[in-house]
Formats: C-alpha cells, structure tokens, sequence
C-alpha cells in the first residue's frame, strides 16, 4: 500500500454520493502570465524555453544528427516561475509565523526549518488530495446584495445566518467556502477594489469556523480575512488564527460565482494540490459536482 494512502474515511464516502446532476463547476480563476496576485508576490511569468526555430538554428536535440529527424520532429517548452499564491491556491502551513523565533503552525520555526530551498517541513509536500462535502455560504445572498461592500467583516453571525438560510450544518468534515461576491468583477482588481475590495471573513467568524472543526476554507477574495485588519498590532489576525494557530488551510481567489448563480449550496468538493517539496502553498483547481 501506497505511503500516501488514508485510512477509511466514512465521510468521504457519504460526500461522494452527493451528486445527483453530474455537473461540474471550476472554481479555480485559470492562470497567465502576469495576471493579477497580491502586491507582495512576484508576478507569474511564462516564457518560451525551447522551440523548433531555435532546435533549428542551434542543432540542438532533436536537429542534433543529420538523417535521424526526417521528419522534422520539434517541441516547445517553457519556463514558469511565480508565487505558489497566483490565482486559485491554498496555504501551506508554513506559510504564516508569528513570534520572535517565526514559528508556523505547531511551533516550528522558520530559523530551524527553512532552508535555501524553502521549508522542511510543513509544506505544501504534505497537503493531501482535498475530497469531501463543500458548503458555500453565500453571504451577499442572505444580506439583499450583489456583492458585499469594501471592508465588511463577514462574522460569526453572518456566517451562521447564512447556513441556517441554506438548512446546512458544519461538521468537521466539511470545505466550507464563503462567497463576498468579489468575483463578479475578476479579473479587473481596480473595480473589485472599488466595489468590494478589503471585504472578508473577520476574526469572530473565523473563530467560529475553528469551533466547528473545519479543516479547510475558502473565499473568493485574495487574502480571506477583512482588510485592513480591526486588530490592532496583527495585520493579518485570521490567518494567525487559522493557519498558525489551529493549521486550517485557507484557499483564496476561490471561484464561487456559478455555483452562486445556480443556488448551490452543498456539493462534492475537489481539489488536488501540488506536493512541492519545499512549497509554502500551492495552485489549485477545484472542482464542486453537484
């Protein structure tokens, strides 16, 4: 048996069954070259690597030994670099620290467990396939709006509304998403920030989150939480809270919009993430069938 392999896991099994249509809808934002990312990432380049011209004109493989290409074979590749937090992602416990001594999640710390080549241990080599019942709550929906306005904390209450709105309960088990309506508006990040940037889950509502269980959540925002943050001397206090405090691993840029539009609530949520050794995060592109 695989080293990767899961015990059984009875709630996947139910959450498997969830489908009745069939459909399936992309949550993940696709990615490009230079596409927007939060203003502390290097921007996603694309850039061709090899290509039949250059084979030609260098001899190189496969234009390297006259009579064994007749029939001109080429290939083309590229070079990517970037952020692992370009578009459609998930964190890495590794990812935050807190503390004089930079500690992540479980009380590493970053001055013993990052090397040159990113961190040892924590990282996104670690994350697992993410299978299992997603919940959307969609909080526009039940506030009368298209989309949240700039800067609203969406919050314990507003969250619980919202699942009671859609006669779900949160278990443990679940990928719970919350909807500000953000993406109406992607990719044009000046309109977004215009009509609903800095909206986000607050802390009372992530604390809520954490005492149903969940190990996953996800927005349709690029930094999850309520920006700027109301607490002060913690930038990013929601993210303290889930990923380094509690290792819940939060998705962003998470595309909720068609399955918004069709009134979906629950679904079978899945994602694979990349096992990069080293990686504090990793793209992601999930699915919901429903």
């Amino acid at each position: 048996m695989s080293s990767r392999s899961t015990p059984p896991d009875a709630d996947l099994v139910r959450s498997l069954g969830l489908p009745a249509t069939g459909s399936v809808y992309d949550l993940s934002t696709g990615w490009w070259r230079h596409m927007p990312t939060f203003a502390g990432n290097p921007q996603l380049e694309v850039v061709t690597y090899n290509s039949p011209q250059g084979q030609r004109a260098e001899g190189r493989f496969p234009f390297d030994s006259p009579g064994t290409n007749d029939v001109e074979f080429g290939y083309v590749s590229e070079l990517v670099s970037g952020s692992l937090h370009t578009g459609t992602h998930i964190d890495a416990l590794c990812h935050v620290t807190c503390g004089s001594e930079d500690e992540w999640h479980g009380g590493t710390s970053a001055n013993s467990a990052l090397g040159d080549y990113g961190a040892l241990r924590g990282d996104a080599s670690e994350l697992g396939p993410i299978i299992g019942r997603g919940v959307l709550l969609d909080i526009p929906k039940v506030l009368g709006l298209d989309v949240l306005p700039p800067h609203f904390a969406v919050g314990e209450d507003h969250l619980r509304q919202t699942a009671e709105a859609g006669g779900v309960t949160i278990t443990g088990s679940d990928i719970v998403l919350v909807r500000t309506g953000q993406m109406k508006f992607w990719p044009d990040t000046a309109r977004i920030a215009e009509r609903s940037g800095g909206s986000g889950v607050g802390v009372d509502g992530a604390e809520w989150l954490v005492s149903k269980g969940v190990r996953y959540v996800g927005a349709d925002t690029m930094s999850f939480e309520v920006r700027p943050s109301p607490v002060p001397g913690n930038p990013l206090p929601v993210h303290v809270l889930l990923l380094q405090r509690h290792g819940v691993h939060i998705m962003e840029w998470v595309n909720c919009e068609d399955l918004a539009a069709d009134g979906v609530v629950t679904f079978l949520f899945v994602a694979l993430p990349l096992t990069l050794r080293g990686g504090t995060g990793s793209p992601l592109r999930p699915i919901a069938v429903v």
